[in-house]
Order: C-alpha cells, then structure tokens, then sequence
C-alpha cells in the first residue's frame, strides 16, 4: 500500500486518513528520509495528525540532487514534434536542482524570457544507489525506485530552440515544480505504472491528458541505459517525459520544410514572430494545475497548483 510523504520547510509529514502526521526523524534531506523508514512506517499509523491545508508544503525532494529527464519521450508528444515514434532515440538531458520549487510555489519568468511552456511529468524518485553498470530490469525496478512524484518541466522556448540545449532552458528557478506529495509504493503498485494518467490545466482549461501507455520507453529500459554511464544516488530525480499538449507545437510539414531552408537567424526570426501569437504560452497570473493518478484513483500523486508571476 502506497504512503504518501509530505514536507514542510521543518518537518516531515505522511498522510493518514485523519490528516498529518509527523515523522520523528532527524533526516533533513530526502535520501536521509527514505534511510529512516521506520519513522516513516510509525507515522503512518498515528492518530495524532494535523489538518493537511493547515502545512505550508514545500517540495518533497530535497536540493542538491542530480535532476535528470527523458526527452520527447510520449509518442504524441514526438508526433505533434513533427517525429515518428517509432525511430525517435532515448535521449536524457539536465536540469538544475536549483530549479526544484515546491508545489503551491509562484513560477518565476525571467524578464528575458517571452515564450514560458509547460510539461506535466511523472518523477521517479530513488531510494537505492545505482553506480554505472547497474543490470535495471521490470523485476527489480522497486528495488531502486522509491516513490513518484507530480512535475512540471518548465521550459523557456525562446531560449532552447536557437541554443539547440535543454540545460539553461529549463533550469531558473521555479523551473521545476514538485509535489505536494513524494509517493512511495511496493513492488504490486509500481506495476500500474502504465495505468497512471498525467493532467495539466492552465486557468481551468485542460491542455494534457494522456496515460503513461503513451510512454514510448519506461522506466526499467531508461534507467537501464542511463545508468550504462550515470551514476545515481538515493534522493535523485528522473523526470519521465510529457504528453502532447503543450504550447509548443511544430508548424505543419511543409512550412518546416521550407523553413529549414532559410539561414538561422530569418528563420528563428519568423518562428518567434509566429510563436508571438500562440496564446497557449503562460502568462502573468496564470493558474497551472497538475495531477497524476490511475483513473480508478488506487494510487493518487496529488495536485500540484502554481501561479505564474512575471520577474520585474
């Protein structure tokens, strides 16, 4: 049976049916916490909660930590990209652990961004060491991954497509949202993976809602090549990739054709004109929302809410 880990800038926390309870823990940072799971077990059965809205809950992963993630890694995501699915590569890229932010936290744009996505994303938290050369298959994936948690990949377009890099791009601060709550499940549960739905709505408006059998490759076949030359460490996080429905999305096969005959700078030149134009790009007081859950709600990783807030 999953538990579900809350943090607060203080203190951890599980939820019980009754509320919060507290874990009497000395663990201040993640890995610490998955090392002490006999504290973790106690305040799951104790009757001596709080009420959960009464937490300012911050993210339940703590900084530093690698922060790694999966590129188009969603068959929709790579058709609406203008790719195939069937010949995209398994492709990881960094993010900065400076970017994790909580999950009730304002999404900062920096002032010289103009073109602010979204990605909701599934996190796989880790519980285990796996130095390069780990053997990672379906049979002992729950023996490295820990629990899951919601994500929000922000991106700064502008920024990524004429860099032709992801790091700077999606590494500010606010950058990558987590929680409300770290979920750590058993062997049994991790095997829903691919029952597990991802949502994002920005202002009300629903933009992404698909299932991990979307995925195109799932935990077990990416760890197992990146860990042919990453190491990981407990309290790590692998972002999994996101669905279509982000604001970003390839222009029509021919127009990319004649575009890419174009010299770099008219090109990004007319693209960003055009993206200018796409109201689907968050803006100031925009609400985003985020959850993932099997539709039958047996496992349920919370609803993340943020509120875009552009820097001065």
């Amino acid at each position: 049976m999953s538990t579900s880990v809350l943090r607060t800038a203080d203190a951890w926390w599980v939820l019980t049916p009754t509320g919060a309870a507290k874990v009497h823990t000395s663990a201040s940072t993640t890995a610490e916490l998955l090392a002490d799971r006999p504290a973790i077990a106690a305040a799951a059965t104790s009757s001596d909660t709080v009420p959960v809205d009464d937490l300012a809950l911050v993210s339940p992963v703590t900084a530093p930590c690698r922060v790694v993630a999966q590129m188009t890694n969603f068959a929709s995501h790579v058709k609406d990209s203008g790719g195939d699915p069937a010949t995209v590569p398994l492709t990881f890229f960094r993010k900065s652990s400076g970017s994790v932010s909580g999950p009730f936290a304002d999404v900062v744009r920096p002032a010289h961004v103009r073109l602010l996505d979204y990605e909701v994303e599934i996190g796989l938290l880790f519980g285990r060491e796996m130095p390069v050369g780990t053997t990672v298959t379906d049979g002992n994936l729950a023996d490295y991954v820990a629990g899951l948690v919601v994500t929000n990949d922000i991106s700064a377009r502008d920024v990524q497509l004429p860099k032709t890099q992801f790091y700077e791009a999606k590494s500010y601060p606010t950058f990558t949202p987590v929680g409300p709550a770290l979920v750590l499940l058993d062997a049994d549960e991790i095997t829903r993976f691919t029952d597990l739905r991802l949502k994002l709505w920005v202002n009300g408006e629903l933009r992404q809602d698909m299932t991990v059998a979307d995925m195109i490759y799932r935990p077990a076949q990416a760890l197992q090549a990146l860990t042919r030359f990453q190491r990981i460490d407990p309290g790590d996080l692998l972002l999994t990739g996101t669905p279509v429905g982000t604001a970003l999305s390839a222009p029509p096969r021919p127009i990319m054709f004649l575009v890419s005959l174009l010299p770099p700078a008219v090109k990004w030149k007319m693209f960003f004109k055009g993206q200018a134009r796409n109201p689907r790009y968050l803006q100031d007081g925009d609400v985003v929302e985020a959850t993932v859950a099997t539709d039958d709600g047996a496992i349920d990783l919370g609803r993340q809410r943020t509120v875009v807030r552009y820097a001065a």
